[in-house]
């Protein structure tokens, strides 16, 4: 009794056979990952290196290790397929636990320091002050031209600024008033900080020119006198001392006093009124 194989059988046959007389080559291939460096190595003796695309059944896909584009390389011309040793990369270190230990508050490198009042500041103007072009009200600048220190520590360096306004501008009189001007200090910057301070007014008057005014009226008053007795007599004389007194007079009035004029880079000195506490480097 015969038996007949039935279709299915029969077309199974048929693909075991040909796979059996088409064993692809370079079987080491199908067990690469894709990513994979290796060296193709061809059966003419020339060789394709580089990173392993796609393993095709009938043929590689590679990605040359010089460059240009995807090499498709038939199966029927692979010799060999060699995997490069990959060079050992070391494991990322594991994130550091978080430290259950109190942290330094911000600015521990740092630590106030008090300047007390009645301290001296030793003070050069950047901004120029004049009795007869500055203004009341008018704000000013100076810079600390020494250090300021408190126990040996620096509290403020040399250079500080020093931000303040005119208090007072007075120009000289024509006939009386002295020529003034005032200022005083209501900042101090440290480390980039404003810190507010209050300090004594410093005040400047022009010298007295008294002496000056009476030399004026005297001078023409005697020449007026000569100038009276040459004209008539002991009476002329006294006409003429009133012409000559008067004529003196006149130029007094008529001129203004010395101005007070303070240019950059004058130095004062002024004294604080109230502590005040700046913040300084520890190491300071």
């Amino acid at each position: 009794m015969r038996r007949f194989l039935t279709p299915p059988t029969v077309l199974l046959f048929l693909v075991l056979a040909l796979l059996g007389a088409c064993a692809r080559p370079a079987p080491e291939a199908d067990t690469m990952q894709p990513g994979t460096q290796v060296t193709v190595t061809l059966k003419d003796g020339s060789s394709v290196r580089g990173r392993l695309v796609q393993t095709k059944p009938d043929a590689l896909v590679v990605d040359p290790t010089d460059g240009g584009e995807w090499k498709t390389v038939p199966r029927g011309e692979v010799a060999s397929v060699a995997a490069e040793q990959a060079t050992a990369v070391p494991p990322s270190p594991a994130p550091a636990p978080a430290s259950t230990e109190p942290q330094p508050p911000a600015g521990a490198a740092s630590r106030e320091v008090t300047i007390p009042a009645n301290t001296v500041l030793h003070v050069r103007l950047d901004t120029a002050v004049a009795s007869d072009t500055s203004r009341a009200e008018d704000r000013i600048q100076a810079s600390l031209a020494r250090p300021v220190l408190v126990k040996g520590a620096e509290a403020a360096p040399a250079g500080s600024a020093l931000k303040g306004v005119v208090t007072e501008a007075r120009r000289s009189g024509r006939v009386s008033g002295r020529a003034a001007v005032a200022f005083r200090f209501d900042t101090l910057v440290v480390g980039g900080d404003d810190h507010r301070v209050k300090t004594r007014t410093v005040a400047v008057e022009a010298p007295g020119t008294k002496r000056n005014d009476a030399l004026k009226i005297g001078a023409p008053a005697a020449g007026g006198a000569i100038l009276g007795g040459i004209l008539g007599g002991k009476k002329g004389a006294l006409a003429g001392g009133a012409i000559g007194g008067g004529a003196g007079t006149a130029v007094v009035l008529s001129t203004r006093g010395k101005q007070v004029r303070l240019p950059s880079g004058s130095a004062v000195t002024v004294k604080l009124l109230a502590p005040v506490t700046v913040r300084i480097a520890a190491d300071r």
